[in-house]
């Protein structure tokens, strides 16, 4: 089934609210916390990281609802209004500026950014759902998510460009930055609420079984977890990037102004090489395309790592190359992901996406989170100081190499990880064609059998 152009766009819109705010925390909120609020840098992290433990809770809560909603508007669309509710005030509030440092700054950051999280989850997973339910075509779910990739390279340009920009140094601009991208966020939420009302919708009856049993069939589906393996790991290595960046920029190019400019070198590639990708996904299969592009992220992380001797130019250079490989990861993991929703409905004949969508955003949003704690962690080894606008501080040798070993050869070694892993990741095209749809042992829920011949 060909999704219609108006749908494709509608859905895409979406992206302005998910790339933002996966984006804006990994990338502002840790040097927000360290250099304008004053919080020590191991406890920045640690306020990062905890808010997403909650989502290790409530995002399969919220799976298993949109599972189970029966209304006028289909299963999912419900709650893309209902995140709109909670999201965008709380990022306003994240960002407001409070008249606090140290901890309680810290404390009134982590309360925000618990709502904002839980706001996210209640759009979020719902949303990533809706693409499997939409076809049932193996490379139309790859041209589907292709528009949302490149509303996600103008929403990442925006986030990584402008909101560096409007928030400078101080907590005024933290402020003015919060509240625009709060009234993005809202008009992004509402926007794909609208755009999808003529979806098509090849889904499964609701699931009646109870949140245990459908956890169990997500851990149960081997290709769920050697793909939420390989993206949790490349994700990690794009937290701990996105969350050094600003200090890179500061302490290694000397140029705060070159956050922007990194980030844009980021996302260029996004915006150009989306048709690439998906002939690519075609000609080497979705798996042996993922293989590429996770090489290409590692080897410009490691390139990075001579920027020091060899300026500035060659370290956008080298970001381009990230950049290759990050427009492929992010258009082929949600395609692939896609494929497994879809595989498990063939197969249980239930509709319970929202379930594997809810752990995979769950454990997405923990990672992500766990990229900027770990960057804070480096950071607290190397022996950097924290400080806010007024009482700037000089550096030690220590804190300047953990700054670009941070940023470079860790992100490179986790990126490795997930190549590894990809090998492992056996869903493809051949073994979802139809009459060839199999479960191996190991790969769903007890008793679950498909016909047809192994592939």
């Amino acid at each position: 089934m060909t999704v219609s152009r108006g749908v494709r766009l509608g859905y895409a819109v979406g992206s302005f609210c998910t790339a933002n705010f996966s984006t804006i925390p990994g990338l502002l909120l840790l040097y927000y916390m360290t250099n304008v609020l004053a919080v020590p840098a191991v406890l920045a992290g640690i306020v990062l990281f905890l808010p997403k433990a909650w989502d290790l809770l409530v995002n399969p809560l919220v799976g298993q609802w949109s599972d189970r909603t029966s209304s006028r508007w289909g299963p999912r669309r419900p709650w893309l209004l209902a995140g709109a509710a909670v999201l965008p005030a709380s990022f306003a509030v994240m960002f407001s500026g409070p008249p606090l440092t140290g901890v309680p700054a810290a404390v009134f950051v982590g309360v925000a950014f618990l709502f904002a999280s839980t706001g996210y989850a209640l759009y979020e997973v719902p949303y990533k759902a809706m693409p499997a339910e939409m076809s049932a075509d193996y490379h139309e779910r790859t041209s589907l998510l292709q528009w949302r990739m490149i509303f996600v390279a103008v929403s990442v340009a925006l986030s990584g460009v402008v909101a560096p920009m409007l928030a400078g140094d101080s907590a005024g601009g933290y402020r003015l930055m919060g509240v625009t991208f709060a009234a993005i966020l809202l008009a992004a939420m509402i926007g794909s609420f609208a755009g999808t009302a003529r979806a098509p919708f090849i889904g499964r009856q609701r699931s009646e079984g109870t949140l245990r049993s459908q956890l169990a069939a997500a851990r149960a589906s081997r290709p769920f977890l050697w793909l939420l393996g390989l993206s949790s790991a490349q994700n990690l290595a794009v937290g701990v990037m996105l969350a050094g960046a600003p200090y890179f920029a500061a302490y290694v190019l000397h140029d705060t102004a070159a956050t922007s400019t990194l980030f844009a070198a980021l996302v260029g590639p996004m915006l150009v090489t989306m048709p690439l990708w998906v002939r690519l996904a075609h000609r080497l299969d979705k798996r042996g395309a993922m293989v590429l592009a996770g090489s290409l992220f590692l080897i410009g992380a490691a390139l990075l790592v001579a920027a020091p001797v060899l300026g500035s130019l060659y370290a956008h250079l080298a970001v381009v190359s990230v950049g290759f490989g990050y427009a492929g990861l992010q258009l082929l993991q949600f395609s692939m992901l896609a494929d497994v929703i879809a595989h498990d409905s063939e197969v249980s004949g239930e509709r319970r996406g929202g379930v594997f969508t809810g752990l995979w955003t769950a454990i997405e949003n923990a990672v992500s989170a766990l990229g900027a704690t770990v960057y804070g962690a480096v950071l607290a080894v190397g022996g950097f100081i924290s400080s806010d606008p007024e009482t700037p501080v000089t550096q030690p040798d220590s804190a300047h190499t953990a700054v670009l070993i941070g940023v470079t050869l860790v992100p490179a070694l986790m990126s490795l990880a997930a190549v590894l892993m990809t090998l492992r990741y056996d869903l493809t095209a051949d073994r979802l064609a139809p009459g060839r749809l199999t479960v191996p042992a190991g790969d769903g829920p007890a008793g679950d059998t498909a016909g047809g011949t192994p592939a």
